[in-house]
């Protein structure tokens, strides 16, 4: 498939995530599954990534934040003009960096440690397992994460890497980054 062109494959580290590579393509599977749906209907659904729902909704990836809550940052972070991110690389905006400094992220560390020869870019995106779409990554997306814990906006579940958004985290996340998580 990859050879014809219904498929594009994108590395990111020693992974390698297939995607479909034109919406033609998708809208042909699409019509597959409805036909499919429709010739059986009981059977049972086919679920992507973690079948948890907390893990679905907010989990750590490494040091970021990744499901729904990561996703929703990183599209929030982008929409209001503090992130550019491809499948390839991230950029963080002077916007953004007087955003983090607003929300009581310190970067003067963060740049810094980037002019070290510590190997860590500044910003990246990685592809979500669970929502298939782009989460933040690097120094940036780590200090979002480090900071929520720290502030109480969010709080690690025991055992697991899911992460609970508390309520003043709602609050924070709906009124400083404009998200809404279900």
């Amino acid at each position: 498939m990859t050879a014809l062109g219904m498929l594009t494959v994108e590395k990111q580290g020693r992974h390698r995530y297939h995607r479909l590579a034109t919406a033609s393509v998708a809208h042909m599977l699409e019509s597959i599954m409805q036909v499919a749906a429709e010739l059986e209907p009981n059977r049972k659904r086919f679920v992507v990534g973690p079948r948890d729902a907390a893990l679905r909704k907010a989990r750590t990836c490494y040091d970021h934040f990744a499901g729904r809550l990561g996703v929703a940052l990183a599209d929030a972070l982008i929409e209001h003009g503090h992130l550019e991110l491809t499948s390839e690389a991230g950029i963080l905006t002077d916007a953004g960096m007087m955003f983090l400094n607003e929300i009581g992220i310190d970067t003067g560390p963060m740049l810094a440690r980037r002019t070290k020869r510590s190997g860590r870019v500044l910003c990246r995106p990685c592809l979500d397992w669970s929502e298939r779409r782009l989460h933040l990554a690097g120094l940036v997306g780590s200090a979002i994460c480090t900071h929520s814990f720290e502030a109480g906006w969010t709080r690690q579940l025991d055992g697991t890497r899911a992460v609970l958004i508390t309520p003043k985290g709602e609050r924070v996340f709906r009124e400083k980054f404009g998200l809404r998580i279900s």
